[in-house]
């Protein structure tokens, strides 16, 4: 958490207080996106190598030292966190707080035995796991997310418990150090968040190395010996399922972490889940007051708080009213394959402006030269477009280097008109895998016209 106060006077430096209960980096760093990728690279390098097999390369993984996989990670992260700390207490501007903070009263918060007051605050509270409640889980015992970036040992087996992309993610890296997995989701699709046929792409490839059980509620967890039992539920037929691991691993979501502010105390709302309520120009209900990242719950990226420390900045400090947009909010699923997406999906775009005023763009890797080379199998780029306009709505990547691909179109919905058309123009390094993308966008069908391909088989 930050906190800006301008000093009185001529000297145009701010003097900070800056209060954080977690070591310094916030989530990303210490127990989220760059450790976690850090981790997810070795499991894509197990994946590429069996796949090289497919080409005649004989290859074999003799073995994996999962500690030193581990350590490496550790020894990483650690020393950008000591970097950090180091930076924040050798400023002569910033006052630097290893405490909670909470509101005792508007502007004025109680650090340890220390009180701080300030006109201009900012919230930067994160997110913390969410644990469902499941008769017998804390008897039994779980690692969350935070807890699988602290092992040494690999499980040898795995139930994880939610069926979402941390689930996806960190199901992949344990299944290709060499764990059993299981991932128990109680959505109907695995992924909820991605397009279906994204989401069946990944189930596909994924489910080549780990078992993916959707449409299932866990009822109840317990010890067995060395072993944890889940006990599950099927959703629609009721049917009992019974999953023995060696550990169970929850990643079922984040939610707020305002609990420890007392925001009320300080003039702030919160909504009915504990999430920072903000404006349009992310201030919250308190003037002066502002919140960011995770607080305020709407998307909980990285890049979006990076986004969205600019736009205070702008409107707390610089004095301006700029508004916050999301029209193009992008993401990636670090899997193997990838996944990657931005803007609307297909039917919040048929929802918005009606199946007739829907078009898409669709190509396969495989119908590409260099996704031929690549032997790349049903991975596909899918662009949704407003048929007047063709203002690029929304757009979704399933297939090796998806995060990449995807962000060209990302760029183009960032333009004025968020039009295809210059990237329809430009000239494409052939061959190269970027061409799905230019390809996708000439290639334009009606909403029943790519359904009907999809069912179909599709001929490039």
């Amino acid at each position: 958490m930050n906190i800006v106060e301008p000093m009185i006077g001529q000297n145009p430096l701010m003097k900070m207080a800056v209060i954080d209960k977690d070591e310094p980096g916030g989530i990303c760093l210490t127990r989220g996106c760059i450790p976690s990728k850090i981790l997810l690279y070795p499991a894509e390098l197990v994946r590429l190598t069996e796949k090289a097999r497919e080409f005649g390369i004989a290859t074999e993984i003799r073995s994996i030292d999962f500690a030193q996989v581990m350590a490496r990670m550790r020894s990483l992260i650690d020393a950008d966190i000591e970097s950090i700390r180091r930076g924040l207490s050798s400023s002569n501007n910033i006052d630097y707080y290893h405490a909670t903070a909470e509101f005792v009263s508007p502007y004025t918060l109680k650090v340890g035995d220390e009180t701080v007051s300030s006109k201009l605050i900012f919230l930067c509270t994160g997110s913390e796991t969410i644990i469902p409640s499941v008769k017998g889980l804390a008897e039994a015992g779980y690692l969350t997310s935070d807890g699988v970036l602290q092992l040494k040992k690999l499980p040898e087996s795995v139930a994880v418990i939610g069926g979402g992309y941390i689930a996806a993610e960190l199901g992949h890296f344990l299944a290709a150090m060499g764990s059993k997995v299981t991932i128990i989701g109680r959505n109907p699709q695995f992924i909820p968040e991605e397009e279906p046929e994204v989401s069946d792409v990944l189930r596909r490839e994924l489910g080549m190395h780990m078992t993916i059980l959707t449409n299932v509620e866990v009822k109840e967890a317990k010890k067995s010996g060395r072993s944890r039992i889940v006990r599950a539920e099927d959703r629609v037929t009721g049917a009992a399922k019974e999953v023995e691991a060696e550990v169970i691993l929850v990643a079922t979501g984040r939610g707020p972490t305002s609990h420890f502010l007392h925001p009320e105390k300080g003039g702030v709302k919160t909504d009915s889940r504990g999430w920072i309520v903000v404006d349009e120009y992310l201030q919250t209900t308190q003037p002066g007051v502002w919140a960011m990242g995770d607080a305020d719950g709407r998307f909980m990226f990285k890049h979006v708080a990076n986004y969205e420390s600019e736009i205070v900045y702008y409107n707390a400090v610089l004095g301006r009213k700029a508004k916050a947009d999301y029209h193009a909010v992008p993401h990636a699923v670090f899997t193997y394959p990838e996944a990657a997406g931005v803007g609307m999906k297909e039917e919040e775009a048929v929802a918005k402006f009606g199946k007739e005023e829907i078009v898409i763009g669709f190509y396969r890797y495989e119908d590409t030269a260099k996704g031929e080379a690549m032997a790349a199998k049903d991975y596909f780029v899918k662009v949704i477009m407003e048929r007047e306009t063709e203002k690029i709505l929304g757009a979704h990547v399933a297939g090796p280097y998806a995060s990449v691909l995807i962000q060209e179109l990302v760029n183009a919905m960032y333009t004025g008109d968020q039009s295809p058309g210059n990237l329809r123009r430009s000239m494409y390094i052939h061959p190269a895998l970027n061409e799905v993308v230019q390809r996708a966008l000439s290639s334009v069908y009606s909403v029943d016209e790519y359904h009907h391909m999809l069912s179909h088989g599709h001929e490039g």
